[in-house]
């Protein structure tokens, strides 16, 4: 039964509410600090981890410039180079690289789109301890001398143990999958703060272009991240038990670690890039003091260039023995991908030439990014063409490139990101001409730096040579290039002191000082935890306001949810097309359980990487508790029916609403869990098709008695799962279909483990039976994901969190489980089937 309750009184004094908002969202002084969920908080500590990570890829990415300045250095030995110049790269791009976009996209998004915070606080608290403890790791393992030595590419087989067979590779396929699932859990929050915590009013047509970049961003990571967690689990299982996915000595192939890898990394470089688009078409309009030109055909462009990004990935593999038919294919889609980011180069072009830029600090940026980019782009055609990439393939001329577009398009707008929200973040303007002299010293030094680069590889230089010989024409380009190294380094030093300098000495600014037509400024600077003290109905294209007139009435409260209600973190939840209020979504409370639950899924991680397997299993065995039991207290225990929100507007709780947050953050879980079985479907097709060594035929077949029990067992779990859901709509009791249910996924995993056992050849014989045992183990591994579901909604149950109102976790459940039962069909039929498609391609030395 609904219980209706009183709207608050109206006038709420500006002080009084604020007073009242900050009691509910501070975090609280000293060690309560760690306990903080708050975005603006997480956000500021991922930049400033980044930027730590960043100076320590730096110092790595000077002493290889310290030893190749000269032939024949002595500064460092091969062992030692090749864990610097791996450490180097992964650092850039797994510590740095991603985390510095998701750093910004998860402290200004809020604020840009007019919400309080995320979806999903404690998972963004969770998703930043894991970076940070998976990034110590693998700065630790460097100090302790057993850092990744196989480059950052980590391609097999020089990552196996035959060839590397201490811990290094470990480090980095743990650690960076570490980094990775933490990445991958804020890219869903992103997803669905962006389409259901926005404005009121704020349609998807009307909302900021950042916005755009960073939803097309984060949806492209949920899908581009899981094939390399997939060949980074099959690579450790490979390391770890020797099942032989990556030998070609028993039916595996090293090549398909390349496609897994770069099924990721070509998507990564428009990962990377996409959201610094984002910042140029947010601050461009801002100093050339006229709208963006092209909103609409920027959107097209973000999304076709995203769509465009997975289809080429084997751009990187021309010189592997690619038919000539698939080069031409690839070679043409290289090529075409230039033709979205030329629309997006127009418009800014058109912006600037139709307004009156400002050369302020953030502007000299954006040239410095111009300049880099479009050199970047021009060596980026120049490689996909086939004969020339044949020719400069592993070349310094890639590394200059990958540099140059990857690299020079991060940092030069993420430098005037900097400059142009630094008084958001501190309150405090820059010092103007220190701030101008680090730009020189990184735009001159960077181009010295990086352009020689062309030349050596031009000249033969090889990638990942640690000294050379003197007579082949490199050594004053490669003394020229650590030089350019230690100009840019002085000039990031620069821009380091600079904002320290601003911190202590910098004069307080007005708000918006530059004038921005933006939300994130029309709010103290800095902001307040709570962001909007009372949340503003956006009307006008593109979402832009009038930050000064609009601040003043949010203060006083005349916005949606201008009071305080039970003590609630309080924001709207919206129609995701419309942009109208739907939900009031009610955010759980500061706590220590992110940090508790990280650094116990870090010590699963050591322990696995130390082969402590029983241990690793039991801590992963806590980490699971602990989230079934921080779940345990989301959500409300009692019905409350429509609530006020202001404006004569009055919306149910998100507890009981069909499309509420957590559901669509499921979905976004089942598309990159999708991601990564079609990755692991892929991967058997292709051992199947291409790798070497496989046996003329399978024998004996799988139990096709134990397939049946396992295909209805998961079916009769999936209809149980329907069922209770209808039960507990129409007032009934659910717990006996949960009962049915938890037996047939009990009696699935039962079959599942028989059929493991039975596969033939031995999962260490063959990558056949390697990879039929993988496709098991993940039906095996969903279905005891299904029965932790049915705990927890036998517990909520209990607990009075679910009513014929609010009835979440059985849709969830039901979602999760439909999900088990479709993949779980295509899996085992897959292994039912193989007998038959090895007998149809026969053996193959």
């Amino acid at each position: 039964m609904s219980v209706p309750i009183e709207p608050p009184s109206e006038g709420v004094k500006a002080l009084r509410l604020h007073r009242q908002l900050a009691a509910i969202w501070d975090t609280g002084p000293g060690l309560h600090r760690l306990a903080a969920v708050n975005h603006s908080v997480i956000g500021m500590r991922m930049m400033i981890t980044s930027f730590v990570f960043f100076a320590i890829a730096g110092v790595l990415g000077m002493l290889t410039r310290v030893q190749l300045a000269t032939p024949h250095a002595a500064f460092m030995d091969a062992e030692t180079y090749n864990q610097v110049f791996t450490m180097h790269g992964s650092m850039m791009l797994f510590l740095f690289a991603i985390p510095m976009v998701e750093s910004f996209a998860v402290y200004l998004t809020p604020k840009l789109l007019g919400s309080r915070d995320f979806a999903f606080p404690r998972l963004t608290a969770y998703g930043y301890w894991c970076y940070l403890l998976g990034g110590t790791i693998l700065t630790v393992s460097l100090l302790a001398r057993v850092a990744p030595n196989g480059g950052w590419f980590m391609y097999t087989p020089l990552s196996s143990n035959v060839y590397t067979p201490g811990i290094n590779a470990d480090v980095w396929l743990l650690g960076v999958t570490f980094v990775e699932i933490s990445a991958l859990s804020l890219a869903m929050e992103i997803v669905v703060s962006i389409l259901k915590m926005r404005a009121p009013g704020m349609s998807l047509d009307r909302m900021p272009i950042w916005g755009w970049y960073i939803l097309v961003t984060a949806m492209m990571m949920i899908v581009a991240f899981p094939p390399l967690i997939l060949g980074s689990i099959l690579l450790e299982i490979e390391r770890a038990f020797d099942l032989p996915f990556f030998d070609p000595r028993r039916g595996g192939d090293p090549l398909l670690w390349q496609h897994l890898f770069w099924l990721f990394g070509h998507p990564d470089v428009y990962i990377i890039f996409l959201p610094m688009a984002g910042v140029l078409s947010t601050i461009i309009p801002v100093f050339a003091n006229r709208p963006l030109v092209g909103y609409r055909a920027i959107v097209v462009a973000i999304i076709a260039l995203a769509f465009l990004s997975f289809g080429i990935w084997v751009h990187h593999m021309f010189t592997v023995g690619i038919p000539h038919l698939a080069l031409a294919f690839f070679s043409a889609g290289s090529a075409i991908v230039a033709v979205p980011t030329a629309v997006q180069f127009f418009a800014w072009l058109a912006t600037l030439s139709h307004g009156r830029p400002r050369w302020d600090v953030p502007m000299l940026y954006v040239f410095g990014f111009f300049f880099v980019f479009t050199a970047g782009g021009l060596t980026g055609v120049m490689l996909a063409m086939v004969p020339f990439d044949w020719q400069a393939h592993d070349t310094y001329f890639v590394v200059a490139h990958l540099h140059y577009v990857v690299a020079g398009a991060l940092a030069f707008p993420m430098l005037a990101a900097f400059y142009y929200w630094l008084p958001l973040l501190t309150g405090r303007t820059a010092v103007h001409r220190l701030s101008v002299s680090a730009f020189w010293l990184v735009f001159i030094g960077f181009n010295l730096t990086f352009f020689l680069m062309h030349l050596t590889g031009l000249l033969g230089m090889p990638r990942r040579v640690f000294t050379y010989r003197g007579d082949e024409g490199w050594n004053w380009l490669n003394l020229l290039s650590s030089v350019g190294g230690f100009v840019m380094t002085i000039g990031f030093a620069l821009v380091a002191i600079d904002v320290i300098v601003q911190l202590r000495y910098g004069r307080r600014v007005r708000r918006n000082p530059w004038g921005s037509e933006t939300l994130e400024w029309a709010m103290p600077n800095p902001p307040a935890p709570y962001a909007f003290a009372s949340i503003p109905h956006v009307g006008n294209d593109n979402g832009r306001v009038a930050p000064g007139e609009l601040a003043v009435s949010l203060a006083r409260g005349e916005g949606y949810l201008g009071f305080t209600r039970n003590g609630w973190q309080e924001t709207i939840g919206v129609h995701m097309t419309s942009g109208e209020p739907d939900q009031l979504i009610v955010l759980p409370r500061a706590t220590y359980l992110p940090l508790f639950t990280a650094l116990v899924t870090a010590m699963a991680v050591l322990a696995m990487l130390f082969k402590f397997y029983l241990v690793s299993l039991a801590f992963a065995l806590v980490t699971i508790g602990l989230f079934i039991f921080a779940g345990q207290s989301a959500g409300l225990a009692r019905d409350y029916g429509p609530l006020p929100v202001g404006h004569g507007v009055s919306v149910p709780p998100h507890t009981e609403v069909t499309d509420s947050p957590p559901r669509l953050a499921l979905i976004c879980t089942l598309v990159a869990n999708g991601t990564l079985f079609t990755s692991l479907i892929f991967g058997t097709f292709y051992l199947w098709i291409a790798a070497p060594n496989w046996p003329a035929a399978m024998s004996p077949t799988p139990n096709r008695l134990l397939v049946l029990v396992a295909v209805v067992a998961l079916a009769i779990a999936a209809a149980a799962a329907r069922g209770s859901l209808r039960a507990a709509a129409g007032g009934k009791a659910p717990h006996g279909w949960i009962g049915l249910a938890v037996l047939a996924l009990l009696a699935a995993i039962a079959a599942d483990v028989g059929l493991i056992a039975g596969v033939t050849p031995h999962p260490r014989e063959h990558a056949l039976g390697a990879t039929a045992a993988a496709l098991l183990g993940y039906v095996a591994l969903h279905a005891g994901i299904g029965l932790l579901f049915l705990i927890s909604n036998l517990l909520r149950l209990g607990a009075g969190f679910i009513s014929p109102r609010r009835l979440t976790d059985l849709r969830l459940t039901r979602l999760w489980l439909d999900y088990t039962v479709a993949t779980g069909i295509i899996a085992l039929a897959l292994v039912l089937a193989l007998p038959a498609l090895v007998a149809m391609l026969g053996a193959r030395p």
